[in-house]
């Protein structure tokens, strides 16, 4: 677990992610630490990023360039992969944020979690998995994101959760949940809620934002799977698997 005052290395491949995502990363990213490294990586002379530009400033981003010297490979993901490398070895940096939906960067969120340091990953629903299963933790980025009209007007903050049927019909997200609780729980059948959190946050990249939910607590209650009480020594939350049978 981070601390608040841990230091996190923003890397944002511009051309695979939306600027319209940057505030919310922001925002999620400063719940565990400060942002001290925020590096968005393109060839910032193309047409298709102009719309980043304003977000660079107002969010004290720092565009590194690189031109496209070949068509066959894509010279910014090669850079942004030499830059987490060298800050590796050179800076203390507690967590490294991975802003893209390029399952290229998996090797690099790989060799970064080696070194036993937290991975987070942004990226659309349409990101591969391997990426994802990479990161510590991945978010997507559509629930942070704001809604846009024709003209690009912001209207309102996406975040919809998804209901009990949804979430029900999520064979993964119950499979993890359901395996946490039981990796997790005394012989009577229940399980600390933090002791759920830290199985799930050890052997997953799942996140209860992804889903609309801020916290997991809000989600497993949602799903109405589980049986909850407080325990009266701890006042902590234990959660129970209604199949469960002593």
């Amino acid at each position: 677990m981070l601390e608040k005052q841990a230091h996190i290395a923003l890397f944002i491949d511009s051309d695979n992610i939306s600027y319209h995502a940057i505030e919310g990363i922001i925002n999620e990213l400063s719940k565990y630490g400060t942002v001290n490294i925020r590096q968005a990586y393109g060839n910032w002379s193309k047409e298709n990023l102009k719309n980043w530009q304003p977000k660079l400033l107002e969010y004290a981003i720092r565009p590194v360039q690189q031109f496209d010297y070949t068509k066959s490979k894509n010279a910014t993901d090669i850079l942004m992969t030499i830059d987490t490398i060298d800050l590796l070895h050179t800076k203390k940096i507690d967590a490294f944020a991975f802003a893209t939906s390029d399952s290229d960067f998996t090797p690099v969120a790989m060799r970064v979690a080696a070194e036993g340091i937290k991975v987070f990953g942004f990226g659309e629903k349409k990101t591969p998995k391997p990426f994802m299963a990479a990161c510590s933790e991945f978010i997507f980025t559509e629930p942070l994101m704001e809604n846009y009209d024709d003209k690009s007007a912001p209207k309102s903050r996406v975040s919809k959760k998804k209901g009990q049927k949804e979430l029900r019909q999520d064979t993964w997200l119950v499979n993890l949940l359901r395996n946490a609780v039981g990796q997790t729980m005394d012989e009577d059948g229940w399980a600390s809620l933090s002791d759920v959190g830290i199985y799930i946050s050890n052997n997953s990249s799942f996140s209860p934002i992804s889903f609309g939910y801020k916290k997991l607590s809000n989600l497993i209650k949602e799903t109405d799977l589980f049986d909850i009480k407080v325990n009266e020594w701890n006042h902590q939350m234990e959660i129970r698997d209604k199949r469960f049978e002593g």
